[in-house]
């Protein structure tokens, strides 16, 4: 009989992840070289989503995998490293957008712009008014904060898939959208 790993080609794909990471922080390039293989999809997908720039996304998906190698033998648990990566992921990404344009305005594309049906001219020049002052009250704001009221506004996200993408506890997703709301209204001013 055949062993299982003679048939597979690389000794990598049988070992669990955590062996990989295991190796890895002890130092041992090509076991960090297949957590890059496997992980760097995900990477991508997750700056992605943040950024909306492709090329851009593949130079902070490198800065990723370059600072979590540096900072691979501070984490603690072999098996949180997809988690603790995809933080990495996030904050990184996060980091980028203050620097794009720490204080810019959102890009229309990314606040939907609803048409109301059947209202009057006037109701409707003062609907896209308040669209306005919402989108330029968004787009002083930090990042986080707009990222978060974006997730579930925008995007509809619930407050649990908004802790997953954030990999933060729920409370802490509560805490910072009430954060948001009030610093979004102080942007708005008395009327709002």
């Amino acid at each position: 009989m055949v062993a299982q790993s003679e048939v597979s080609g690389s000794p990598f794909e049988l070992e669990s992840g955590e062996s990989v990471v295991a190796r890895a922080r002890a130092g041992d390039r090509a076991a960090y070289g297949e957590l890059v293989r496997r992980f760097r999809p995900a990477v991508y997908a997750v700056v992605l989503a943040w950024l909306h720039d492709p090329n851009e996304a593949d130079d902070v998906a490198q800065e990723v995998f370059i600072h979590s190698m540096r900072k691979l033998p501070q984490l603690r648990d072999a098996r949180c490293f997809a988690g603790w990566l995809r933080q990495i992921a996030v904050r990184l990404s996060l980091n980028r957008l203050n620097r794009r344009h720490p204080f810019g305005v959102a890009s229309p594309s990314r606040l939907p712009q609803v048409q109301a049906g059947g209202a009057a001219p006037l109701d409707e020049l003062i609907d896209a008014e308040e669209r306005g002052r919402v989108r330029d009250g968004l787009g002083q704001l930090k990042p986080l904060d707009r990222a978060v009221l974006e997730a579930f506004y925008l995007r509809g996200l619930s407050l649990r898939e908004i802790s997953e993408e954030f990999d933060v506890p729920l409370g802490t997703v509560k805490r910072r959208l009430h954060t948001a709301r009030q610093r979004l209204k102080e942007q708005l001013g008395p009327s709002a």
